[in-house]
């Protein structure tokens, strides 16, 4: 299977080919300029390094977010775009998953991190099974210190298998960690560049037909738009 993924999630977001397991090609660059932006000429230059065209692709995996706005809306609408033309399915990928996966620390729990801005993190508590993770409740937004309340709740209740987290950037967590319960738990660090996790990921959802059409591909933004933030409700 020929598998298409992007990540337009961040500002250091990336495209990558992979043949079934094997991982063709990758592209990413960083910089002030909006990913989003740029994401069109270089995936001109992947395909055309690669000899390829969308039309050969059997899936597009796509991270779903949670993430920038703007970059979110431009990867998805893509990738809609693609699989309306070509008549291909698409697997949505959380990045918070696309980090999880990434750590290498034994136990049975993974909490990744990446930073949200504003003062803010996206966070999630993922559980290791036989061949995949299983997320624990939904990914969250807000403080670093309230994901690590909420985390020091969960394991009182159920502690078992130690816990581990993972972010692209760890020296935002270990302020707050020393400041926490989780002071001597394993941080990793993670790659950045999603998209080759993301078109793994995705491909593991088409085997097992955990796909969708350009009709149902929706974001998980996670954070509410500024707009619904400032929305102003007239009193009556």
């Amino acid at each position: 299977m020929l598998v298409l993924a992007v990540d337009t999630s961040s500002i250091s977001g990336s495209l990558a080919v992979l043949r079934d397991d094997q991982l063709l090609g990758v592209i990413c660059t960083t910089g002030e300029e909006n990913y989003s932006s740029r994401m069109f000429r270089q995936l001109e230059i992947l395909l055309s390094e690669l000899r390829l065209e969308l039309p050969a692709f059997d899936l597009y995996a796509v991270a779903a977010g949670p993430g920038s706005f703007t970059g979110l809306r431009v990867g998805l609408a893509a990738v809609k775009g693609w699989a309306e033309v070509h008549s291909k399915p698409i697997a949505a990928v959380s990045a918070l998953e696309a980090v999880a996966i990434q750590s290498s620390a034994p136990g049975r729990w993974v909490a990744p991190v990446l930073d949200a801005r504003r003062g803010q993190i996206f966070g999630a508590l993922y559980e290791r099974g036989a061949h995949s993770l299983r997320r624990y409740q939904d990914e969250r937004v807000e403080k670093l210190s309230e994901f690590l309340a909420w985390l020091g709740v969960e394991f009182r209740e159920n502690n078992e298998g130690g816990l581990a987290f993972i972010s692209p950037a760890p020296s935002l967590l270990y302020l707050e960690l020393e400041k926490s319960g989780f002071a001597n738990n394993p941080v990793g660090l993670a790659s950045p560049v999603l998209a080759p996790l993301v078109g793994q990921l995705g491909l593991e959802r088409a085997r097992r037909g955990e796909t969708v059409d350009a009709l149902h591909l929706d974001a998980n933004y996670i954070r509410r738009t500024d707009a619904e933030l400032n929305l102003k409700i007239p009193a009556h």
